[in-house]
């Protein structure tokens, strides 16, 4: 199984060695880190009104979640990046920390996305293909196995299920 994700890594992240690939998907990243889904949070109610105050508020508890159960998860299980613990994979961009294992930026990206889609189905053209961005992006840059991605999707799934 390593074998062939390190192979998939290697096969994505050679994307990054074109400087306007590494340069948009570190832009993607980034705001996947927070800005872009802060930003929404906040425009929600502004756009749809009261209608969207709950569904903002819904964000809020599931991204909190969402931070408490990577964390505890990339602490305990401590999976070093592929740009780490493989020379061959190259690091993109900056890490925010060591460990991989689930991607935060994915399992926000997915709950984020599947929350405001359920409550605003129209904005499923702009945030379906951000989500993709954002998880193709972590794999590209070097900074996480596609296995971080995927579990990472799965968590932040689940939790949007949950909140719903």
């Amino acid at each position: 199984m390593d074998r062939h994700e390190l192979r998939l890594c290697l096969s994505l992240n050679k994307f990054s060695a074109n400087t306007l690939i590494r340069q948009f998907f570190s832009v993607v990243s980034r705001l996947g880190n927070g800005a872009f889904w802060y930003a929404l949070i906040l425009v929600l109610p502004l756009i749809y009104g009261q209608a969207a105050i709950e569904t903002s508020i819904i964000m809020i508890i599931t991204g909190i979640t969402g931070v408490i159960l990577y964390k505890l998860l990339k602490n305990n299980l401590v999976r070093q990046r592929p740009c780490i613990s493989h020379p061959c994979i190259h690091q993109g961009t900056a890490m925010l920390d060591l460990y991989s294992f689930p991607s935060g930026h994915t399992l926000h990206a997915f709950s984020f996305c599947i929350i405001a889609v359920n409550a605003f189905p129209e904005l499923g053209i702009i945030l379906i293909p951000f989500t993709l961005l954002v998880a193709a992006s972590r794999v590209v840059l070097g900074l996480h196995y596609p296995t971080d991605v995927a579990v990472g999707a799965l968590i932040g799934t689940l939790l949007a299920v949950i909140f719903i």
